[in-house]
């Protein structure tokens, strides 16, 4: 069994799928856009001093930037 962890520990260039989701910590337009539980992202940015994290939705092909305090409500498996 794989460990999950959140998606802010991830590097740019890994891909990993979404094993969970702090629902409640998230706003609703994440889920509309398709970042779900069995969802394939790729890390594609991450911006210095806890900026912002740049992901590719694999399963959508969206392209979306979510917060690093956002990204800690996201787990994930390599």
């Amino acid at each position: 069994m794989q460990k999950s962890f959140s998606l802010d520990g991830l590097n740019v260039g890994d891909v990993a799928k979404i094993s969970d989701l702090n629902s409640m910590e998230l706003p609703s337009k994440f889920f509309e856009m398709g970042l779900l539980p069995g969802c394939m992202v790729e890390v594609m940015h991450k911006a210095p001093f806890n900026g912002p994290i740049g992901l590719h939705l694999l399963s959508t092909n969206n392209l979306i930037a979510i917060r690093k305090s956002e990204a800690v409500h996201i787990f994930v498996e390599k």
